[in-house]
């Protein structure tokens, strides 16, 4: 895989720069929640001020305004406070949310032309937002010589280990409600793997009509609840004696076994989703557990979605993960197989 090529081998002294970076991040009463796309974008601008560039502009979209009252509560404002909070340099500046702009999701070149006045040269540090053709991700790197941060080659280089030759057993791990989504990439990674397990919700529409041409792991039980709440009455079934009306909402005990030993001796794990309602504790038990065995194991371990990072994150192990990606849908696009605007648009390294 040729990567784009990078910020590193460029000298920015006296330059000014626009990023783009993924500062894309849930807030809570007008604060971050979790600053990890935040943290993540660290390296490139610190790269960059380091370096001796004049100015280091940084954009990026925040959520998906819609209404006035979205822009309301979607502005940057607590970003850039919790950015300047890490990194407290007069010369970084950060722009206003692009999605703000109608123009920036139809990949204005005028939008673009705004972004890009009075700047040198662009860097691309978004992955997660990689695979949008937008002005901040694709017209943008038309104006201006544009660059890879850190964050963008990191992703490329751990993700891309997955579609080579991996150290076996190379085992799967997927998850989630959202099945569709899922699909492609399970399919192409999948027949590669030598185990593929699947919890969630999305198991329940495996066992009823398997979309792969590989065999899966399903599990054999799982915690149900009476209704679909946090404090609803709950029980450990077999997959197949779930009481009438009842829904399944974790992975039970058995299956938290099987998986667990199955990512144990895995010489390469990819995680991507959550094996029930892990938000409420009485469901949490089956992602947490899934979360502790892929840190013990010994092998390269991949976990991306926002669900599956979140639950690491809860469960202390996120520093024991080999790379997590802040890919989101970028990430399945990327093992998918598929082009990713923001980084085709910028030349390989050598061209």
């Amino acid at each position: 895989m040729a990567l784009p090529r990078s910020i590193e081998s460029v000298d920015v002294s006296g330059l000014t720069v626009l990023v783009r970076a993924d500062l894309n991040v849930p807030l809570e009463t007008g604060r971050v929640a979790d600053d990890t796309r935040i943290r993540a974008s660290l390296p490139t601008l610190r790269l960059l001020l380091d370096g001796g560039a004049k100015e280091v502009r940084v954009c990026s979209h925040l959520g998906r305004p819609k209404t006035e009252e979205d822009r309301a509560k979607l502005a940057i404002e607590p970003v850039r406070r919790r950015l300047r909070e890490l990194l407290d340099d007069p010369r970084l500046t950060v722009l206003e949310n692009t999605r703000f702009d109608p123009g920036e999701t139809k990949n204005d070149e005028g939008f673009a032309r705004e972004l890009a006045e009075g700047c040198d040269l662009y860097v691309d540090d978004a992955f997660g937002s990689a695979h949008r053709a937008h002005s901040s991700t694709e017209a943008v790197a038309r104006l201006l010589p544009a660059y890879a941060g850190l964050l963008l080659l990191d992703e490329l280089r751990h993700l891309g280990a997955l579609l080579g030759d991996v150290a076996r057993p190379f085992v799967i791990v997927a998850g989630g409600a959202k099945v569709d989504d899922k699909v492609a990439v399970l399919q192409r990674l999948g027949e590669r793997a030598d185990t593929v397990l699947i919890g969630g919700k999305m198991a329940e529409d495996v066992r009823g009509a398997n979309p792969f041409s590989f065999p899966v792991e399903l599990p054999s039980d799982v915690v149900a609840a009476a209704t679909f709440a946090a404090d609803a009455e709950a029980r450990v079934a077999a997959s197949d004696a779930i009481p009438e009306g009842w829904l399944g909402l974790d992975i039970g005990p058995r299956t938290r076994e099987v998986f667990a030993g199955h990512i144990a001796g895995a010489g390469t794990v990819f995680w991507n989703g959550p094996m029930g309602v892990f938000e409420w504790p009485a469901f949490a038990e089956g992602t947490f557990a899934v979360a502790r065995a892929v840190a013990d194991c010994a092998g390269f371990t991949v976990v991306g979605g926002g669900d599956s990072v979140r639950a690491v994150s809860e469960a202390g192990v996120a520093d024991r993960i080999s790379w997590i990606s802040t890919g989101g849908g970028a990430s399945l696009e990327f093992l998918e197989g598929r082009e990713l605007p923001g980084v085709a648009v910028i030349p390989a390294e050598g061209a």
